[in-house]
């Protein structure tokens, strides 16, 4: 029998009966050379048994099919164009990873540059990004395994597909190629399994990267040392470099170094643009300005221009104002050109602009969903890629003297028959606290609002980030048998600015649940569904969402998916990168925010005795970001706990060995878990699967 096992915070006992899951990762575990074997035995009976309960679920056969041929579509990833060469990537077929190709401009015949496939025919190398030079001449691409994430970045000529003898290694970010066409900046880790030794470097083709000048490291010591740290913004000439320094999640210092005197002294200068100021700032270097985007003085951000060789760069002037309407998700530079991308009701507007500030005109959407751009600084076309609830993303290029779109590749679904259309309505509902809420519902046409409809909720709701409207290959299976997919717009994310992020950080996360409870709420009070036929759905942040879902409301949803978690508030930070998110949950080792996190905490909040509903709890033993200690503990947790009956409410741990936190997932591995998914809430939800 185990022991029981305790600590103690600000003179509070805290017991933690699962802590042993935690395996020899825990930062206070002793030495025992039999524990990482014993987590390793009970994962794989988890495993074995979630296996056996999600391979019977009826259906499977006909689910696997469709969603073998919805995710198997012909895929393209956003162009870039360099030099004469128009580069993107592709995944059709049954091709496990995308594949780089290079054309001769818009409609030349597609030339194969980086396969991963063939380099690793397991499917598990993943090409993360590529950024070619100006000229085109050569490509720089990142690669990592298993979903680690620790990205490798390599080069190769366009012309010849070899590859160069250059490697860097480090979690290597997408770099900044300078206008020589043979130096770049870089942003990687000193130490791979330090993820707090961020510094940037100055590479030059055929230098060993050891070798490189390290122009900027991460602090040591200190608040800033834990953060997600330096990130370089240079200008193609190679004379500025600014870093932005992340001091949180929603604010980061800006300082710029002359590089020209750099080369002439041996020494960076420092010289101040925002410091100190809860605003977080991004942008572009264009000659000797730095175009940005803030949210200094500006919750919707507004962009601003500094006169980086003035005698104040400090000083900038506003070029664009905020707008009371739109959210400004960010900026691209084009020739004589500003592009600037809009978020109004978490629905996606591109407008261009002059860079004196004057508004042009609008770039035409196909409909109402979610658009990127990708600009070149010296040419008036662009590429745009769309997408909606109800259609799969096309790209279309952007002649940005006028706005107008043509389209250039689409993703085709197969006809659709007698399947009647899907309807996507935007609602508004109120939280706890009174505060409108906006969501998204998506079903098909002719649904009845008598309560009986299976229904899946999905949230986020943290760190700025938006959920905009985005093709439900996966969730398709489910929209064309009756069920409806729902997605809230949650405080913690960005969909409404700076002060909707901050309005769910920190002690005002009970908010980010509150919204999504009253989300639940609100669907059954309108008739889409009711407790027994509502699954919730989310991962990452969102796994947390759902967790505390499930342990402050057992009875709201009868299912729930809970991936790649965080569920142990208390000891998060302790675990990989973690710390990188003290900004946006707080601290346990902070007396004045234990009270808060242990208020929410969903692992510290498992009763014994409750009739909790049906759970699938994932998480990937390469995950960087997300232990998955916090899986195990939770799912153990509950396990113990409910009063369910577990041949119909089931608490299943599903922990994949080669995979991390969902990025570079292979596509067969990314069928299955459709599968899993969909399945699962089918068979709780009462969705009958024919």
């Amino acid at each position: 029998m185990r022991q029981p096992f305790g600590y103690a915070l600000h003179g509070e006992r805290i017991e933690d009966p699962y802590h042993w899951l935690e395996g020899s990762a825990a930062p206070d575990a002793e030495p025992d050379p039999t524990l990482d074997a014993n987590v390793a035995r009970w994962t794989d009976e988890q495993n074995a048994y979630a296996r056996g309960v999600l391979d019977a679920l009826p259906g499977r056969a006909a689910v696997n099919e469709e969603l073998e041929e919805l995710l198997s579509l012909a895929a393209w990833g956003t162009p870039q164009e360099a030099g004469a060469w128009l580069f993107f990537t592709r995944r059709s077929g049954n091709e496990a990873q995308p594949v780089l190709y290079v054309a001769h401009g818009q409609n030349g015949p597609p030339r194969e540059l980086v396969n991963v496939n063939t380099l690793d025919s397991s499917g598990q190398l993943a090409l993360a990004w590529y950024e070619p030079s100006r000229d085109g001449r050569y490509v720089a691409f990142g690669t990592y395994r298993a979903g680690d994430e620790n990205t490798t970045c390599r080069l190769l000529e366009t012309q010849t597909g070899e590859w160069l003898a250059d490697e860097i290694g480090g979690r290597v970010d997408p770099v900044d190629w300078l206008d020589d066409g043979r130096q770049f900046v870089v942003r990687r880790l000193a130490d791979a399994a330090n993820p707090y030794s961020g510094q940037i470097a100055l590479h030059r083709l055929g230098r060993p990267s050891a070798d490189d000048p390290v122009l900027f490291e991460q602090y040591t010591e200190g608040p800033l040392a834990t953060t997600w740290g330096p990130a370089p913004i240079v200008d193609a000439r190679g004379r500025w470099l600014i870093v932005a320094y992340y001091t949180g999640t929603d604010s980061n210092d800006l300082w710029c170094y002359d590089l020209d005197d750099w080369r002439r002294s041996g020494t960076l200068a420092r010289r101040d643009l925002i410091v100190g100021k809860a605003a977080l700032t991004t942008g572009f270097i264009d000659g000797d300005h730095f175009y940005a985007v803030t949210t200094e003085g500006a919750s919707n951000k507004r962009v601003v221009v500094f006169d980086l060789a003035s005698t104040h760069p400090e000083r900038y002037r506003e070029l664009i104002a905020m707008r009371a309407d739109a959210v400004i998700v960010g900026i691209a530079p084009a020739l004589e050109r500003l592009v600037v991308d809009y978020l109004i009701d978490a629905q996606s507007r591109i407008e261009i602009f002059d860079r004196a500030g004057r508004r042009l005109c609008n770039v035409e959407l196909p409909a109402i969903g979610s658009a990127s751009i990708a600009t070149h600084d010296e040419r008036t076309v662009a590429w745009l890629r769309f997408e909606n609830f109800a259609e799969p993303a096309s790209l279309h290029r952007v002649d940005l003297t006028t706005g107008r779109t043509e389209l250039w590749r689409r993703t085709e679904l197969a006809p659709a028959g007698d399947e009647p259309p899907l309807v996507v309505a935007q609602v508004n509902y109120r939280s706890l606290d009174g505060t409108s809420v906006p969501m998204f519902i998506v079903h098909r046409e002719g649904v009845r609002l008598d309560g009986s409809n299976p229904t899946v909720l999905y949230g986020y709701g943290g760190f700025d980030i938006s959920l905009t409207p985005a093709f439900l290959a996966a969730w398709r299976p489910w929209l064309v048998r009756g069920g409806v997919y729902a997605v809230a717009n949650l405080r913690g994310g960005g969909e409404r600015g700076a002060d909707w992020h901050r309005a769910g950080m920190l002690e005002r996360k009970q908010n980010v649940f509150d919204d999504f409870h009253a989300a639940a709420e609100w669907l059954i009070a309108r008739g889409f569904t009711c407790s027994e036929r509502l699954g919730i759905r989310g991962g990452s942040n969102g796994g947390l969402l759902t967790g505390a879902l499930l342990t402050q409301r057992p009875a709201l949803a009868s299912a729930a998916i809970v991936a790649v978690p965080l569920l142990d508030m208390l000891r998060y930070e302790h675990f990989l990168m973690a710390r990188y998110w003290v900004p946006e949950y707080g601290s346990a080792q902070n007396p004045d925010q234990l009270p808060y996190l242990m208020a929410y905490s969903p692992y510290h909040h498992v009763v014994p005795g409750t009739a909790y509903p049906a759970v699938l709890v994932t998480a990937g033993e390469n995950d960087s970001r997300v232990h998955p200690m916090h899986a195990r503990k939770f799912a153990a947790a509950l396990q113990a706990a409910t009063a369910s009956p577990p041949g119909e409410k089931p608490v299943l741990l599903r922990v994949d060995r080669d995979v991390g936190h969902g990025p570079g997932k292979p596509l067969a591995l990314r069928i299955r878990d459709a599968a899993d998914e969909l399945l699962f809430m089918a068979e709780q939800l009462r969705l009958e699967i024919r």
